[in-house]
């Protein structure tokens, strides 16, 4: 998918993937000269968006939007996707479920917003895989919106997790994992799984297979990528902020589309 320029995409990925240290997503256009004054923008944006993005400051925002005006959320949803589909291919060939390059030639699809197929499209389909169980589908999203610093992640709460014993007291010891007493063995390899996907961290096979069967595996690979299309939201800080101390329930239907309903607690 494109961000409707293909010098940028090419930006885009070339950087990701030295930030990330990953081989970065094949390019249509090559960078014969150098980059532009708002290609640079856009490169040093990419780069803190992969490594980093919750310490995006309002003046690298402030150049980002000024650069690409109208168009700087769809920008942000090529970067996320220049940034996690390396990720998620390094994570399903470091744990044995296939790699890259063996399916069939992917054409450019210039048209189509990639934020419109992400959030529509792709998160959907993947909120109606129901291999993981609930409880270890809500700990890693929990896990994800901590290290992303979304705000509205951080403000929500699966009602299946609930409903299967998922409770403020087991999602505390999500941030020091390793020494909870509440949290189970399966949820740390989730969590190192996680870790892994989010922070690069290396990939423990047998820790992962000794917990999950390969569909659970490939579930919680994609649950990842799933739970932080919000980064392109929080790089510009347009994820909807929730009232102190507010918790809101929230549910996937058999869709794949997220509905929110009761707040738990003032």
């Amino acid at each position: 998918m494109s961000s409707g320029d293909g010098r940028l995409d090419t930006v885009i990925r070339l950087t990701c993937g030295r930030a990330l240290s990953l081989a970065p997503l094949p390019s249509e256009v090559d960078l014969i000269d150098g980059k532009s004054d708002g290609e640079s923008v856009v490169a040093a944006f990419a780069e803190q968006f992969a490594v980093d993005v919750s310490r995006i400051g309002q003046h690298q925002r402030k150049q980002f939007l000024s650069a690409l005006g109208d168009n700087a959320f769809r920008v942000a949803a090529a970067i996320f996707i220049a940034d996690f589909v390396p990720r998620v291919w390094a994570g399903f060939e470091a744990l044995g479920l296939g790699k890259a390059g063996h399916g069939p030639v992917v054409d450019w699809d210039h048209d189509t917003d990639p934020a419109d197929a992400l959030l529509n499209g792709f998160v959907p389909a993947v909120a109606r895989m129901r291999q993981l169980d609930a409880v270890t589908t809500e700990v890693v999203r929990l896990r994800g919106a901590t290290q992303h610093n979304c705000r509205l992640c951080k403000s929500l709460r699966d009602s299946s997790a609930l409903q299967a014993g998922g409770s403020e007291s087991l999602y505390s010891g999500i941030e020091d994992y390793e020494t909870s007493t509440e949290l189970s063995d399966r949820h740390k390899a989730a969590l190192r799984l996680a870790d892994a996907m989010i922070l690069g961290t290396p990939v423990d096979r047998e820790d992962a297979r000794a917990h999950f069967s390969e569909r659970e595996i490939a579930e919680l690979l994609l649950d990842v990528v799933k739970w932080s299309v919000q980064k392109p939201l929080v790089a510009l800080r347009i994820e909807p902020a929730p009232n102190d101390g507010e918790l809101t329930r929230m549910r996937a239907d058999e869709s794949g589309a997220y509905r929110f309903g009761a707040i738990l607690q003032a």
